[in-house]
């Protein structure tokens, strides 16, 4: 059985459609997702535990003082609701990367071992060293995701027909698989290490440092405008490496940027978030049903879209058993999983 590419499985716009309609209709769906978005952080900012009338929540940027609600407002929620976004963002944007680059719509930072790979080398730094700076965090997250990043490639090269769609699959499910099983097993050795990321492991970003955020922020901004930069050239890429080629395009340095934003955008949210699964999987479809095949248009939708599943998301896990809450990484799943099933049953009805 060969995976299709992604182009393949999510039906572009109406063929019978005219350019310019296609153009405004694209226009329209990214302006209401960025609507979403924004509608999305007022109600952020303003749903909690404690109950901020509107007007406080105004004053709280326009006329600050050291009031309990303002203080809520300005450290707590905003810094939640950005660092959502931008998590969001950029695991979508990956995973859109990733699918376009390997020719696997079921690829994605939480599904080839990346977010796993990035998750076991913060454990493994907070279980050897304790809580670290930001700076360190994040470095050490952007390194594991990388090694997990090659060893998948190394482990689907080892297949049959090379680094097939299907192989790098399979080698992405066996080393998340190893390297979830490596990390229990230093959690279950060090129950300091345990308390200190069990919630950050299921996907949260209640309570993130907002020092590590803006150290995260930079690289999440590089990461992005190298995805959109490179938007031409993976419509080219996705025509198939031959072709590619022969129109000209140097494919190995394409791959390689494409490679290191990935791994750049899924290793800050890691760092900032924790592993939250199926956001890479789920958006970029959802981006390619209503912007068709062109990168141009998949990228910087599959980052408003991001943003928006994750803002909302974390309010459902914020509300569902209020006053507590679930990790936003829960939600996903619940919404991810479904859909990873319905992904691999369409493949197996297709042959």
């Amino acid at each position: 059985m060969t995976l299709a590419a992604p182009n393949t499985i999510i039906l572009s716009v109406n063929t019978n459609i005219s350019r310019p309609q296609k153009y405004y209709i694209r226009i329209l769906s990214l302006g209401i997702g960025i609507l979403v978005v924004l509608l999305g952080i007022f109600a952020s900012i303003s749903y909690g535990a404690a109950d901020i009338p509107i007007a406080k929540i105004v004053t709280a940027f326009t006329n600050y003082d050291d009031s309990t609600e303002h203080i809520i407002i300005r450290s707590m929620r905003l810094p939640r609701t950005l660092i959502a976004s931008m998590v969001g963002a950029s695991l979508a944007v990956a995973g859109a990367l990733m699918q376009g680059l390997t020719q696997n719509p079921l690829a994605s930072p939480g599904i080839l071992g990346i977010n796993a790979g990035a998750a076991l080398a913060v454990v493994v730094m907070v279980f050897g060293f304790g809580t670290s700076t930001p700076a360190l965090i994040t470095l050490v997250a952007f390194l594991g995701a990388l090694i997990a990043a090659l060893a998948v490639y190394y482990l689907g090269s080892l297949g049959q027909g090379g680094a097939t769609p299907l192989n790098l699959t399979v080698g992405g499910a066996a080393l998340t698989a190893l390297l979830s099983s490596i990390t229990t097993g230093v959690l279950v050795l060090s129950e300091r290490t345990l308390e200190e990321v069990r919630f950050w492991l299921a996907g949260s970003i209640a309570g993130r440092d907002f020092n590590l955020f803006l150290t995260v922020l930079p690289w999440m901004i590089v990461g992005l405008l190298t995805a959109f930069a490179l938007s031409r050239q993976m419509n080219v890429l996705s025509l198939g490496e031959s072709v590619a080629t022969g129109l000209g395009q140097q494919t190995g340095s394409i791959k390689l940027a494409t490679a290191l934003s990935v791994v750049i955008l899924a290793g800050s949210a890691v760092a900032l978030a924790g592993p939250i699964g199926f956001v890479g999987l789920v958006v970029p479809h959802l981006a390619r049903k209503v912007m068709g095949v062109d990168y141009r248009w998949i990228l910087p939708c599959a980052a408003v879209f991001g943003a928006d599943l994750l803002i909302w998301a974390d309010l459902a896990a914020r509300w569902l058993i209020r006053p507590q809450e679930l990790p936003v990484g829960v939600m996903t799943a619940l919404l991810g999983a479904p859909f990873l099933l319905y992904l691999v049953r369409w493949r197996v009805k297709r042959g």
